[in-house]
């Protein structure tokens, strides 16, 4: 299976522009699955709910359908974030899965960033996993990395690729991954934005690590690109670290809170 992420640089509140970038980056990439940044199609950072309202959509909307088309055209997934609309006037921080058959699944981030808390619901749904070409996949968004207990939850339910679009800030998230990944025997594809958007500034480093924590393929900090890399999904079934040791039978929770 391929699989690979997208960085750019999102222009703020220019939806249009966005879009039509993911599908020029994309134009002559073939992978299985892709993953796009956390709130890919408006841009990051809002003041206010009352700002990012006109741009946040329904599903299915939009953004979701201009999606579906690509990953029809090209029979692969896409993972993307975005703010989503829900009851009128809900936003939160979501990121959806468009399949080339039409299906459409939607994580709302459980763990809100700093002042995110002041623009979007809490995620309501929880974490889950689906199947695609065989393989069973899940996804989590920007912070939810900090809490171990979002991959972990992943991992327990099965799934083999944890795709995480961000917007990262903070320095650590690129070091954590690959611990998350062995931690989990897991492989996880994270596609973070670059650029400097109302005097934030992004980390970029989107990066693809192993089940045994290495990284197979990473950008840097400034550049927008598109980056693939063939992996053997199957790897991710082994959840032992010696004969003796296998991470999920040898859980003792009962001693763990």
């Amino acid at each position: 299976m391929k699989i690979g992420f997208l960085q750019f640089q999102p222009e703020h509140k220019k939806k249009e522009k966005n879009l039509q970038k993911i599908r020029e980056m994309l134009k002559d990439v073939f992978a299985d699955i892709i993953v796009l940044p956390e709130l890919f199609n408006t841009g990051y950072v809002f003041e206010t709910k009352e700002e990012l309202l006109p741009l946040a959509e329904e599903v299915p909307g939009y953004t979701t359908n201009f999606l579906l088309d690509i990953a029809k055209e090209k029979d692969m997934c896409i993972v993307a974030g975005f703010p989503e609309l829900s009851n009128g006037d809900k936003i939160y921080n979501s990121a959806c899965a468009v399949l080339p058959d039409g299906k459409i699944h939607i994580y709302r981030k459980i763990h809100l960033f700093n002042k995110e808390k002041l623009i979007f619901e809490k995620g309501d749904k929880g974490f889950f996993v689906f199947e695609f070409k065989g393989v069973k996949i899940g996804l989590m968004i920007c912070f939810d990395w900090i809490f171990p207990e979002s991959a972990r939850t992943l991992a327990l339910k099965g799934a083999q690729i944890i795709c995480h679009p961000t917007n990262l800030v903070l320095p650590y998230c690129q070091k954590a991954l690959p611990i998350r990944a062995l931690e989990n025997r897991v492989f996880i594809c994270m596609a973070n934005r670059i650029g400097t958007e109302k005097g934030i500034k992004f980390t970029g480093k989107s990066l693809i690590c192993a089940p045994d924590s290495s990284i197979l393929i990473s950008a840097n900090e400034t550049d927008e690109c598109v980056k693939t890399v063939d992996i053997d999904p199957s790897l991710a079934l082994n959840k032992k670290i010696t004969e003796l040791n296998h991470i999920f039978e040898d859980r003792r929770p009962e001693f763990y809170f």
